[in-house]
């Protein structure tokens, strides 16, 4: 009885470490994933000053907030990526969900889709940036018609 008892408790602890140490392991993941969406971005746009940084919950979109009223988008196809520059007015979003956004873009060249997000904080971040809203006078700007 008492082997049994200290067994079963190894095996909850190792149940608890294991649990652990995989939460850590996605952790350092989303944030090399956000380290490379900033030297790719910066490579395809350099004279773009990236402010913060959300990474869809599988992490194979990032989008990125820009320092002049616009946003950027980074697509992993594989092992290539797409990056867009988005200008206030030139997109659509709809919510598809508490962490979910619908984005249509105006350029038919870069594809839009349904984008998940870690949760509602950030799903509501990323629209906002994709609308132009956290500088409402550069959305006016240079507002062009989306669609």
């Amino acid at each position: 009885m008492f082997w049994t008892i200290i067994i079963a408790g190894l095996f909850v602890a190792g149940l608890i470490f294991r649990h652990k140490f995989r939460s850590d392991d996605r952790q350092e993941e989303a944030g090399e994933d956000a380290g490379l969406a900033i030297v790719e971005f910066g490579r395809a746009f350099p004279e773009e000053a990236i402010r913060a940084v959300v990474t869809t919950k599988d992490r194979r979109t990032v989008f990125l907030r820009l320092h002049d009223g616009k946003a950027g988008c980074m697509q992993a196809h594989g092992h290539h990526y797409a990056c867009h520059l988005i200008e206030p007015g030139t997109v659509r979003v709809n919510s598809a969900g508490p962490r979910r956004l619908t984005v249509e873009y105006a350029n038919a060249a870069f594809e839009g889709g349904t984008y998940e997000f870690r949760d509602e904080k950030e799903a509501a971040e990323v629209s906002l940036w994709l609308l132009g809203s956290f500088m409402p006078g550069a959305a006016n700007l240079n507002a062009q018609p989306a669609g």
